[in-house]
């Protein structure tokens, strides 16, 4: 790829959980973030992408600036201890890998589950923000389109982002297809292990139900939870009273016995339909519960059902998305080289423009102003015939990779050193 184009990568796949929340960057954080690395760093072409899984920056400059990014990264976020954090950093200082890994990312590849649906959003709003802060350059603009362009291509040639391939994003689909016809369901979530919580921010993204109300044994982790996904919260002792308002009970307790048993669900006075989802393994949820009237249950083994023929119809598909993606990389290769050559045509044309006005200046004091729009016509096809020939060379050349050798005889030829590059 001829430009300087790089990236930092923080990710799930060097940080633990631990790390990636001390440095997470919430939509201001980000803005911020970029104000300073455009106008106090002097980077352009800038995106900032910061999820659950990732916090990265790409840019473009000449010289590897990552290390100036950390530190700045550091001071945003207070973290005057930012430098022991360097080994989780994968810094791409080639313009090919930094390009590579961000299609990776925005197409789900990169991601904790294979083909994740919310990535290119993330993407897609990370460079509204750029171009909001007027850090997206040329290169950065059509990367960045070009990206969408295969995201397209992807979602509709494709069967990559087919199904839920995860168990919590299972359960989340499980739950929306359940409560289909539910007005504003209720849900009640019980137990906030990894898949609990998984679970959680997959229904707080959702914006498909009414009330979403978490209960943990430990109350400080679900206030976390809750705060991040913004939903309420009930204490253990008060459950009862929520499983009766629930439409949906979402159970990943941890223990060795069910908890949800026959008989506490037959005190709930189950009207119409009540659904329980068990992502425990052992079953939080007892067998015979089902027995009561109204109550519907699902176990780990449905829902991992559902998610591993996703998973491995996604898998399979790999190969295509990467083709297609060698496809988009391609095309945006051509364009960079020919982006090189732009400021030389540029000149080559001014060039010629000032000859062409010198010309003129001579003949049009003798001609009349018919003469003198012919000759401002004619000598105008003439110039624009003769650098339509320098430009597809120009171009020829940047296919083949060897545009040097002709850039430097236009500029001897054309005495380019002396002519500035106009304003484009």
């Amino acid at each position: 790829m001829s430009h300087p184009f790089k990236a930092v990568s923080l990710s799930f796949k060097k940080a633990p959980l631990a790390i990636r929340e001390l440095l997470s960057l919430d939509e201001a954080a980000c803005r911020r973030f970029l104000h300073t690395l455009h106008n106090e760093l002097g980077l352009s072409d800038l995106l900032v992408l910061s999820t659950c899984n990732r916090t990265e920056v790409y840019y473009t400059a000449e010289d590897d600036r990552s290390r100036d990014i950390i530190l700045a990264l550091g001071h945003l976020k207070d973290r005057a201890d930012i430098g022991q954090f360097l080994p989780y950093f994968d810094l791409l200082t080639d313009a090919d890998a930094a390009v590579q890994h961000l299609f990776e990312v925005a197409m789900g590849l990169d991601a904790q589950v294979v083909g994740d649906l919310q990535i290119s959003n993330q993407v897609k709003t990370a460079y509204q923000w750029a171009a909001d802060a007027d850090a997206a350059g040329p290169f950065l603009h059509r990367l960045l389109h070009t990206v969408f362009f295969t995201n397209k291509r992807v979602q509709t040639e494709t069967s990559f982002r087919d199904g839920a391939a995860s168990v919590s994003y299972a359960a989340l689909e499980l739950v929306e297809e359940l409560t289909a016809d539910v007005a504003n369901p209720n849900v009640l979530v019980v137990g906030l292990g990894e898949i609990g919580a998984d679970v959680c921010r997959h229904l707080a993204a959702s914006k498909a139900f009414g009330t979403i109300t978490l209960c943990n044994r430990t109350r400080s982790k679900a206030e976390a939870l809750a705060e991040e996904c913004g939903m309420n919260i009930v204490d253990f002792e008060n459950l009862v009273p929520a499983l009766k308002e629930a439409d949906v009970i979402i159970s990943s307790i941890n223990r060795a016995e069910p908890f949800f048993t026959k008989e506490l669900v037959q005190h709930l006075d189950v009207l119409s339909f009540k659904f329980f989802i068990d992502l425990s393994v052992p079953r939080s949820i007892g067998a015979d519960v089902e027995q009561v009237p109204g109550v519907l249950v699902y176990n780990i083994d449905a829902i991992q059902s559902k998610a591993s023929a996703a998973l491995e119809m996604r898998l399979a598909a790999v190969p295509q998305v990467r083709a297609i993606i060698a496809e988009s990389i391609a095309g945006l290769s051509e364009w960079s080289k020919e982006m090189m050559v732009s400021p030389i045509i540029q000149r080559v044309k001014a060039s010629l423009e000032q000859l062409r006005q010198e010309e003129l200046d001579r003949f049009q004091k003798k001609a009349t102003p018919a003469e003198s729009k012919l000759l401002d016509e004619a000598t105008r096809s003439l110039m624009q015939k003769v650098l339509k020939q320098h430009v597809l060379q120009l171009k020829a050349a940047c296919k083949r990779d060897d545009a040097g050798q002709l850039v430097e005889l236009l500029g001897e030829l054309f005495d380019l050193e002396k002519q500035p590059t106009p304003a484009v």
